[in-house]
């Protein structure tokens, strides 16, 4: 239940008072504001180490270091710091200032900036919905591996087991082994064919059955999330102190070890070896402005969630720079870490780094990267520490993606759920792990590649895109900037201003334009995804960004007045005096 809490006015809330007479008392009068009893972080670091850990996820290690060397290698740091600095760095800013004002969650904040876009609330969270039911499921397939380290010889090492194929050719240790389009590394089969199964699929029209292992492993992943976030921040907070710095120390530790493998050196020449040429290419941009984005994450509710349960007065504008740096500094030292291994590789099989790099995606951290940790002194202990790394990358995420769509439904109907966050959030998982059985099966992988490509993709982007526009030309970038202006005590810069109103949702509008006119094909392993699941696809990604348009005519519909009355009030924010916090008001608690 919320509580009541008395203030003191220093100032007129509405209409000028009575005229100041004997009849009346001179004295303050005591409002009573209505705030909720919301929880709150109990330390500051536990707030960043969250945000740090949503932001800084798998798509660091394994997608920034492959797009990095495939577009100019060091000369595309700079369309990279361009986008991250004019587009995703100031979205960062407004959604942590956004959350951290209204204090509330993705749903319901609406009816405090333009109430006719509260449909991109329940957008936000039927795209988390569908992020976790692929995205969890790569945390089990790390789950598999990390149990399959705990042996004397790790087990994708040689081509002695039973699902190995006549094509398995294991290079490392031995002379005069010919390399051919038709070999398959040890590592490759162990991923493909026994923590897949993938070959015993022909594809989307024939999944087959669950496989238990990948069940198992995903239960054991979905009953960790559900004892982080079933107290809220209060225990989510605690866990991130080890979920979301182990990544680093393993980071360090696997990059002093790649730094001394042969050939290590030829593998960061070639990363970050410019090529100026790449410059002028569209697609070099527009993979910069995907990454980015992305990488920081806003869009997602996350961030409005996680900000919101900070105190007033916080300093999210320091917050912002901190974490986009982390994150930054991160995606580039993953690089080092990625192609010293990768140079380590291409010396040992005598090709080029070209070749050895061409993997992307999951198969970069599911076939490459074990493929050298086998190969090296000491492998089943870096094994460990890789696939641990692997896992706490992926639990930060998903705590951030689930807490987005708690915070969201809770405070949407905080009368009926306020006191059972216990059992939404039980709730929550178990309709995640159900929604995510179709990726454990044979073909499973496929799947996981159909709801990657469409279940985020261009909806999220658009998806951000109306909330900048919103925020910046319907709620008004002055009454924001006036917002930040009570939390930080100064104006956002004209810089952020013009961010927010033209650069941003521009850069926005860019990837989306691109993407549209540049659909790339689809496909896995050699598989060719048919064009009824491309069709689907385009229908998932529809089924989470039809809520805008279907709540803004329900809103115009069920609102009385003329037409011009009802835009009138749609695009007003709601206002009223319990929505507004004290501090922004400048009232103060009577003692």
């Amino acid at each position: 239940m919320p509580h009541q809490e008395q203030v003191l006015v220093h100032g007129n809330l509405c209409a000028p008072g009575p005229p100041n007479n004997s009849g009346y008392n001179t004295n303050p009068v005591p409002v009573i504001i209505q705030t909720e009893s919301r929880d709150k972080w109990t330390k500051k670091m536990d707030f960043l180490l969250s945000v740090i850990g949503f932001a800084v996820d798998l798509g660091n290690v394994w997608r920034f270091p492959y797009i990095c060397y495939q577009n100019g290698g060091g000369a595309f740091l700079i369309p990279y710091l361009l986008m991250a600095i004019f587009g995703g760095v100031p979205l960062f800013y407004m959604e942590l200032a956004l959350g951290q004002f209204h204090r509330t969650g993705a749903i319901s904040i609406w009816k405090h900036i333009c109430p006719i876009f509260k449909g991109i609330g329940f957008s936000i969270c039927i795209i988390a919905l569908y992020v976790s039911f692929y995205y969890n499921t790569i945390i089990a397939w790390a789950l598999f591996y990390f149990y399959s380290s705990f042996s004397s010889t790790l087990p994708w090492t040689n081509c002695d087991n039973e699902w190995n194929t006549e094509n398995c050719t294991n290079y490392f240790g031995k002379d005069n082994v010919t390399w051919t389009n038709y070999s398959r590394s040890p590592a490759e089969e162990f991923y493909t064919r026994n923590v897949l199964a993938v070959h015993e699929s022909s594809g989307l029209d024939d999944v087959g059955y669950i496989r238990w292992q990948l069940m198992l492993c995903l239960f054991l992943i979905f009953t960790i999330v559900y004892f982080s976030l079933w107290k809220g921040v209060k225990t989510s907070g605690k866990v991130v102190w080890v979920t979301a710095t182990l990544p680093y120390v393993v980071l360090l530790i696997l990059m002093v070890r790649g730094a001394t493998l042969p050939g290590a050196w030829q593998g960061v020449v070639f990363y970050l070896n410019p090529k100026w040429e790449k410059l002028k290419e569209t697609s070099v941009w527009v993979d910069a402005a995907a990454q980015i984005f992305f990488s920081l994450g806003p869009g997602f509710g996350v961030l409005l969630a996680l900000s919101s349960y900070n105190p007033f007065n916080n300093n999210c504008y320091r917050d912002a720079i901190v974490t986009s740096l982390v994150n930054c500094l991160t995606s580039f030292l993953s690089g080092f870490v990625i192609f010293t291994v990768l140079g380590y590789m291409a010396e040992q099989r005598n090709i080029n780094i070209e070749d050895v790099a061409r993997d992307k995606g999951p198969s970069l951290l599911f076939i490459t990267y074990p493929e050298a940790i086998a190969n090296m002194v000491g492998s089943t202990f870096f094994a460990i520490i890789f696939f641990a790394m692997m896992i706490t990358l992926g639990l930060d995420s998903t705590f951030g993606g689930l807490e987005a769509i708690i915070t969201a439904v809770m405070d949407e109907y905080p009368d009926v759920l306020s006191q059972r966050r216990e059992l939404l959030v039980l709730a929550l998982v178990v309709v995640c792990f159900l929604g995510s059985l179709s990726t454990l099966t044979k073909g499973g992988a496929y799947v996981v590649k159909l709801l990657e490509e469409f279940g985020v993709g261009s909806s999220i982007i658009a998806i951000v895109f109306l909330e900048a526009t919103a925020v910046s030309w319907f709620y008004g970038v002055n009454r924001f900037s006036n917002d930040v202006k009570a939390m930080l005590g100064f104006t956002p810069g004209l810089f952020w201003r013009l961010c927010w109103v033209a650069i941003s949702p521009a850069f926005l509008g860019y990837i989306i334009i691109s993407s549209l006119l540049n659909p790339q094909p689809l496909s896995l392993f050699d598989y060719e995804f048919p064009d009824w699941s491309i069709t689907t696809g385009y229908f998932i990604g529809a089924s989470s960004f039809m809520w805008i348009p279907i709540y803004m005519v329900y809103k115009l519909v069920w609102t009385p007045g003329s037409l011009k009355q009802r835009l009138a009030v749609c695009l007003r924010p709601e206002r009223t005096l319990p929505d507004i916090h004290p501090d922004s008001m400048g009232l103060s608690p009577v003692p």
